[in-house]
């Protein structure tokens, strides 16, 4: 089988230049090593500094190994730019990670030049879906060539953290498994493993990457190398505190002032404060209270404090009233704090009236 090869030779901007400013000339070509056989096949022709150009030699079940070299004429040095590693047998893999949050889905419409990062929370399910193409049933062929490596890695974000500039060589492997089927498999993770102690409170990423096996029938061997890779961003559940009232106070006049403090609101929500008369009762639908909508639309968690007073109008009778925090997600509506208290605005008047005859 003969492969088509994409050639880019470098420019070498570092080396220094020859005396008198002259601009050295360079020559590039490309050498085969054939494996297993060990047979070596240089060019005599030049390779332009980019193109494609087929290779001279068929390439075996063992594959072939392509140095991409230089020549600079005065003084005669070789260079080595670049190598790849070819074979007949290495499969493709793709890996596709989804959730709840439709966020990272493309639209057919508007493509996105930049594909979206997949998202979830820490107490929401994720899918991995994971596709092999190109696996020999040949008993004749290595085992490098009949399955792939699939690894997942998981890596904490810290306290706060949003993942920029994250090192993720310093991820940590949590598991691997062999697929030796071009069956696409999707996989289930009710949960994330991001380490953390408060399982609601993790921020981080999972990686699932797809690697070729370490192919020992080649001189020298073939290395492992990653086929497909995506990981999936996770990030904390919300919470939040209501104060300037107290759990069963009553208000006898104008209502005080509130403090909605909020924290890791999901970065595509509505959070907001409503009352409703009564109890507290979950799925009660109530007046939202003025001046307490916010609405989140962004790459990464937010917290935010709000000042609400003035709001007396939604609160139109005496009784027993509920005050609660919600916030709507892809996941559906949460409650994050509640209490409630009791209004007593009657002016009651005690005395007696006498006349005199």
């Amino acid at each position: 089988m003969k492969s088509y090869l994409c050639v880019i030779a470098a420019a070498l901007c570092v080396l220094p230049r020859a005396a008198a400013d002259v601009v050295p000339v360079y020559t590039n070509y490309l050498r085969q090593y054939q494996t297993p056989t060990g047979v070596v096949w240089a060019s005599n022709d030049t390779v332009a500094a980019t193109g494609t150009q087929q290779s001279s030699l068929a390439i075996n079940p063992g594959g072939a190994r392509f140095d991409l070299w230089t020549i600079k004429a005065s003084p005669y040095t070789e260079y080595l730019l670049d190598t790849k590693y070819v074979s007949t047998y290495t499969p493709a893999a793709t890996v596709v990670i989804t959730s709840e949050d439709p966020y990272a889905l493309e639209d057919p419409d508007h493509p996105s030049a930049h594909p979206l990062i997949p998202r979830t929370r820490a107490d929401r399910p994720f899918y991995v879906k994971v596709t092999v193409a190109g696996l020999s049933v040949d008993p004749a062929y290595p085992p490098a060539s009949k399955s792939v490596n699939l690894c997942r890695y998981v890596q904490s974000y810290g306290v706060g953290g949003t993942g920029i500039g994250i090192d993720r060589t310093q991820a940590t492997l949590l598991s691997q498994a062999a697929i030796a089927t071009t069956v696409p498999q999707t996989l289930t993770y009710a949960l994330t493993s991001v380490p953390g102690a408060d399982r609601t409170k993790v921020r981080g990423e999972e990686r699932f990457s797809v690697f070729t096996l370490l192919d020992a029938t080649t001189t020298p061997s073939t290395p492992a190398s990653q086929l497909a890779s995506q990981y999936i961003q996770i990030w904390p559940v919300a919470d939040g505190a209501v104060t300037g009232i107290t759990q069963g106070q009553v208000i006898r006049n104008a209502m005080p002032q509130l403090t909605l403090t909020l924290h890791d609101l999901y970065p595509y929500s509505t959070t907001y404060a409503q009352v409703y008369k009564g109890s507290p009762q979950l799925g009660t639908a109530g007046a939202v209270v003025p001046g307490s909508n916010l609405v989140v639309s962004d790459t990464v968690p937010a917290n935010s404090v709000l000042l609400v007073s003035n709001y007396d109008a939604v609160l139109p009778t005496d009784g027993v009233w509920t005050i609660e925090i919600l916030t709507t997600t892809p996941f559906g509506t949460d409650r994050l704090a509640y209490l409630s208290f009791t209004l007593d605005r009657t002016i009651e008047m005690n005395g007696s009236f006498t006349t005199i005859e």
